[in-house]
């Protein structure tokens, strides 16, 4: 929501905008596709492969296709939990 807000008042001043990130998993990962798909990101972004930092993910593999990384397209941001490989990488499931 408020990246959306900022994207609106960048685009409705003429300041393009970019999105960029490197170490979240694919939940982050998806987030910043989606908004990096919106009109006025315009600079190249720094979103990376899934496996440029992860043998494993928690998500689908978001990789490179001719120098682009594709958007999932299902509801929400779009990524698919990996419930085992969140399993195994989850070490306390306690609520405080």
């Amino acid at each position: 929501m408020n990246a959306r807000s900022i994207h609106d008042l960048c685009a409705a001043h003429g300041v393009p905008v970019f999105c960029g990130g490197m170490l979240e998993t694919g939940l982050g990962r998806a987030a910043n596709l989606a908004l990096a798909g919106l009109p006025n990101f315009t600079l190249p972004g720094d979103i990376s492969a899934t496996s440029r930092y992860y043998a494993r993910d928690i998500t689908q593999s978001f990789e490179l296709v001719d120098g682009h990384l594709i958007p999932p397209t299902g509801p929400g941001s779009g990524a698919v939990l990996d419930l085992d490989a969140l399993d195994d990488v989850t070490t306390n499931s306690t609520l405080l």
